[in-house]
């Protein structure tokens, strides 16, 4: 979505100097919609979902990476938003994508990536304040 693209922008002038050469000239846009009222929660998101994407899918602002410095691109990107809410004493934002980051990588690992899109649309309003966020995507 064109709204998204500011963001990763912001994401990829923020991101370690070394991961720039590989930054698309134009943000490919994502069907997840990471509209969020508060810019620092905004920017966050965007930068986990970019490390979310390096390491499980198809990147929307990066590429050209061999699968290693994918790996690790996407980890400075978790970082790089984490950092953004840490500094600002956002605690429940750091709970809910550590929360995020945590389900995604177990559904991957367990091959239950069907769940992965309701854990990001209930992180969203989670952190829009108008769910109970990734946990409680996952049934039982």
């Amino acid at each position: 979505m064109s709204h998204e693209r500011p963001v990763l922008e912001e994401v990829i002038a923020a991101a370690d100097p070394h991961l720039r050469p590989y930054a698309r000239a134009a943000p490919r846009s994502d069907d997840l919609d990471l509209t969020l009222p508060n810019p620092d929660r905004a920017f966050t998101l965007a930068a986990v979902r970019e490390g979310y994407l390096l390491h499980h899918g198809e990147p929307l602002a990066f590429e050209g990476m061999d699968d290693d410095l994918r790996l690790l691109a996407g980890d400075a990107l978790y970082a790089l938003g984490l950092e953004r809410v840490a500094v600002r004493g956002d605690l429940e934002a750091i709970a809910e994508l550590s929360d995020l980051i945590s389900l995604c990588a177990w559904a991957h690992a367990e091959g239950r990536a069907d769940v992965v899109p309701g854990v990001w649309s209930s992180t969203v309003a989670a952190l829009s304040g108008d769910g109970g966020g990734a946990s409680s995507a996952i049934p039982l």
